[in-house]
C-alpha cells in the first residue's frame, strides 16, 4: 500500500473521530469546526509517522506501526489540546484512546486480514 494512501486513511479516520465527537456533543459539523477539533490529533499522527520513518525507514503500515501512530496521536493530541485550552477530562481521554485505537489500529488489522486472505486464494 503506498505511503500516501496510508497517510490519507489515517487522516480520514482522525477526521471521522473528530466529526463523531462533535456530533455526539451537538457541536457543528462544519469543515472548520471538525478541523479545529481534529488538528491536535492530526499533528500527533504526523509525529507518529515521523517516528516510524526515523526508526523503521518506511511508512507505518503494520499493526505495531499502527500502535505507534495511535500512541503518538493520543499523547501529542492531548498535550496540544491541553496547551490550547481544550478539554482533556479523564473520560474524554479514555474514550479517545479506545476510539482512536479501534480506528488507527483497526483499519490496519483489516488490511492484514485482507492481504492474508488474498495470499491464500
Amino acid at each position: 500500500m503506498p505511503a500516501i494512501l496510508i497517510a490519507a486513511i489515517d487522516a480520514v479516520v482522525i477526521l471521522v473521530f473528530a466529526a463523531t465527537g462533535r456530533s455526539s456533543h451537538s457541536e457543528g459539523l462544519s469543515a472548520g469546526g471538525v478541523l479545529q477539533t481534529a488538528w491536535p490529533f492530526l499533528v500527533g499522527a504526523a509525529v507518529g509517522w515521523l517516528i516510524a520513518y526515523a526508526v523503521r525507514r518506511r511508512a507505518p503500515r503494520t499493526l505495531p506501526d499502527g500502535i505507534l501512530v495511535w500512541a503518538s496521536t493520543l499523547v501529542v493530541g492531548m498535550i496540544l489540546r491541553q496547551l490550547s485550552g481544550s478539554g482533556t477530562a479523564v473520560s474524554f481521554v479514555i474514550v479517545a484512546a479506545i476510539v482512536l485505537a479501534l480506528l488507527l489500529v483497526g483499519w490496519r488489522a483489516v488490511a492484514v486480514l485482507v492481504r492474508r486472505r488474498r495470499s491464500i486464494s
